[in-house]
């Protein structure tokens, strides 16, 4: 992704105005801050944004788009820019390769296996030997979407019972909950994998892809971005259960983190600040791309992860989703 510009994150309530060139960000009890308008690649909403048309005329003439969570980490919705990358011939060949029963499927089956090897990976990958090699004689015989992912969810629910046996019991899963979260290890998960959807869509419309033609996912998702979804199952591991172990492994997440309530929990104020900050610095982290022979960042892998698919739709090159290497 380009890195002349950068992602700014806005983890508190906040009026943004124009000042010229630059945006103005106005915050309760602190002094405003002025970002040139060169400097900014895109922005993610962690809490309440005001803003008003002078604002998105600029954005939108600067090709920047805002990505807005809740308060649970949902994605809310984004303000895209009018203009992307997306070209028509790219699409036409993405809609003939989703329209293949066939070629779909396989690529479908290899978004489930790369994730399913991602979070075995970070989990315990002893513990999850048995249940991974379920997966893949399931994924193997499968003849639908709904088959694959069903049998993600039997292997993603082993992987969640196992990934509670190294957490403290305040921040154990006990079973994937969304909207809201039943409790704090789910909040944290929702919140993260709200973060790696917003990221993704930015990397997305980089490329000549359209974001709502799918493989695994529906393609008939209509308020969500499809193709998203599906690149998201492979990167999830790599931020929400591997940074939940690390953070809980390391004492520095507290039940003061979050906000709890009957059958729902959130992450509180500091909780959010904690969880931009980690999964901003793991973005900046970079791996030797053994393809590429260079060092590349997190965030780049997501951008790079796109393009390979662009190739696939485009030239038939084969398409291995990314899986965790180092």
């Amino acid at each position: 992704m380009p890195t002349a510009s950068r992602t700014y994150w806005l983890t508190t309530p906040c009026r943004i105005q124009r000042k010229d060139q630059s945006l103005r960000i106005e915050r309760i009890g602190g002094a405003p801050v002025h970002i040139p308008i060169i400097d900014v690649r895109d922005i993610v909403a962690c809490e309440s944004v005001d803003l008003n048309t002078a604002v998105i005329s600029l954005l939108n003439r600067h090709h920047i788009n805002v990505h807005f969570l809740s308060h649970y980490g949902d994605y809310a919705g984004s303000l895209l820019t009018a203009e992307t990358s997306t070209s028509g011939q790219t699409v036409i060949a993405q809609a003939r390769l989703a329209g293949d029963t066939a070629a779909s499927l396989e690529i479908a089956r290899a978004i489930v296996i790369s994730a399913a090897a991602n979070v075995r990976r970070v989990i315990d990958r002893k513990l999850l030997t048995r249940p991974m090699e379920r997966l893949e004689s399931s994924a193997a015989e499968a003849a639908t979407r709904e088959e694959l992912m069903g049998a993600e969810g039997t292997f993603r629910r082993s992987a969640w019972a196992v990934m509670d046996t190294r957490l403290p019991d305040w921040l154990k899963l006990d079973g994937r909950s969304r909207r809201p979260p039943r409790n704090a290890g789910n909040a944290f998960i929702s919140y993260v994998n709200g973060i790696v959807y917003a990221r993704l869509l930015s990397a997305i419309r980089l490329t000549p892809l359209h974001s709502g033609v799918a493989f695994l996912h529906s393609t008939m998702e209509r308020q969500r971005h499809s193709l998203v979804l599906d690149l998201s199952e492979v990167f999830k591991p790599l931020f929400a259960e591997r940074l939940l172990l690390r953070l809980a492994g390391r004492g520095q997440l507290k039940p003061a983190h979050f906000d709890l309530d009957v059958n729902q929990a959130m992450l509180s104020e500091s909780g959010r600040r904690l969880v931009v900050q980690t999964v901003r610095d793991e973005l900046a982290v970079t791996v030797h791309h053994r393809g590429l022979g260079r060092n590349v960042a997190y965030d780049e892998l997501l951008y790079l992860e796109a393009l390979q698919l662009t190739r696939r739709c485009l030239e038939g090159a084969p398409y291995k989703p990314f899986k965790i290497w180092w």
